[in-house]
């Protein structure tokens, strides 16, 4: 008999943000090496701006696969061919030496990234109460941090030491370690041989999340449109997902171009704002589980954060007065620190709703906003900057999330529990 583990669900959240770190390293490998290869390819904002989105547009339409084949076959399965999957397509960016190569290989990458978040939802459900699940997803966030804080200085050392080929190379291959630890360890706590009696009771699904077949009104893609709360969670991150995605993909190239900086002077202070972004998401996730530990329902909680993190969001209308790097830094720094603790609670939210057997598909079709969000923004933001300059999104960069706040507010009322659904009712009252 094993040996059994005490609070395995932690050790189950370090393998999910250990995944989320590599994941973000591979898809920030290029944009930390943005500076070296459009000097080298002799990219233009806008091509840069297309290979981005020729990612973006497989990410985004993989959510809602990704989700239906998570609920099907259990996220054991999906989640590690997918990091097998991104790891290879990450490697594969060393034998490209043309734009449409890097269109076609980043479109690979995009194919299989997304199932690393839904996967991640979908084990919040498995293995955590709903106290525990604000806290993990603010690792899940923190971990989309940790790896953009980590990539600069890593890609940057690498490439200058060995070629840029060499640092996508050694990137990728990190999926592939995390790959087989993952297909060793991770059981269902109903299966697992290291769980303790008390961590497998403390996760015991009720009667109502028993059933296998979904609930009335969400047996297709479809049916789900029929409850507000996903369409008020689905807007949510259409409008402020952008933010997210123009600081990831456009923040190197602003501090070298803009600010005056070399590639390596960029690296070793660009993964400040990064940092303060991972603290937002533990701290976001886990404050909101204090409150819901203190009586507080878990919609009004995750909504109470989340209002807080928005008031905070129009500083980044300061960077149209065109500060000095250190205040740049520290504005873009409290920008995405608020922003990580309104995605962890805003993504949560959807794993308090939703049933746990179908919180895959749900999370797919919620993220699938993100990415439309993501992907038209970052199409246009190349275009925008060759044509005019990063000012019209900096100045759009600081309204998004307030309005985005409004239609959580208008569409995500009260503690609507749509765990209801299971026994037939809720389609109607959520």
């Amino acid at each position: 008999m094993k040996r059994e583990i005490r609070n395995l669900r932690w050790w189950i959240t370090g393998l999910i943000f250990l995944s989320t770190v590599i994941n973000y390293i591979d898809r920030q490998t290029l944009s930390v090496l943005a500076p070296i290869l459009t000097r080298e390819l002799q990219l233009s904002n806008a091509g840069y701006g297309l290979i981005s989105m020729a990612f973006m547009i497989p990410y985004t339409a993989m959510y809602i696969v990704s989700g239906l084949l998570i609920d099907r076959y259990g996220s054991r399965l999906v989640f590690g061919i997918a990091a097998i999957w991104w790891s290879v397509a990450s490697m594969l960016h060393a034998a490209t030496t043309t734009v449409t190569g890097f269109g076609v290989v980043r479109f690979l990458l995009g194919t299989a990234e997304s199932a690393n978040f839904v996967a991640a939802q979908k084990v919040a459900a498995e293995w955590f109460p709903p106290r525990d699940r604000g806290t993990l997803n603010g690792w899940v966030q923190a971990g989309t941090t940790t790896g953009a804080v980590i990539a600069p200085p890593l890609v940057v050392w690498l490439a200058l030491s060995y070629g840029w080929r060499f640092a996508f190379l050694v990137t990728g291959a990190l999926g592939l370690i995390w790959a087989v630890i993952w297909f060793w360890f991770y059981r269902l706590p109903a299966e697992h041989p290291r769980i303790t009696a008390e961590e497998r009771e403390l996760l015991a699904p009720s009667a109502g999340e028993t059933r296998q077949t979904p609930p009335p009104g969400m047996r297709t893609l479809l049916g789900f449109f029929r409850y507000p709360q996903t369409w008020g969670l689905l807007l949510a991150r259409i409008i402020s997902d952008p933010v997210w995605w123009f600081y990831l993909f456009w923040l190197p190239k602003f501090i070298t171009e803009k600010k005056g900086m070399s590639t390596a002077g960029m690296s070793y202070v660009v993964w400040i704002p990064y940092l303060f972004s991972d603290i937002g998401s533990v701290v976001g996730g886990w404050y909101s589980g204090r409150l819901i530990g203190r009586g507080l329902g878990s919609v009004l909680a995750r909504q109470r954060v989340m209002v807080t993190a928005v008031a905070f969001m129009p500083l980044g209308l300061l960077l149209l007065l065109s500060p000095p790097v250190p205040v740049t830094l520290f504005l873009i720094s409290i920008v995405l620190g608020a922003h990580s603790i309104w995605k962890t609670n805003l993504v949560t939210l959807t794993v308090d709703i939703f049933p746990r057997h179908v919180i895959a598909t749900v999370h797919g079709i919620v993220a699938t906003g993100g990415g439309i969000g993501g992907s038209l923004f970052t199409g246009l933001a190349g275009l925008v900057i060759d044509r005019y300059s990063y000012t019209p999104l900096l100045a759009l960069m600081g309204i998004l999330h307030p309005l985005a706040y409004l239609v959580v507010r208008w569409l995500v009322r009260g503690e609507a529990n749509l765990i209801e659904v299971s026994t037939g009712e809720g389609a109607e009252n959520a």
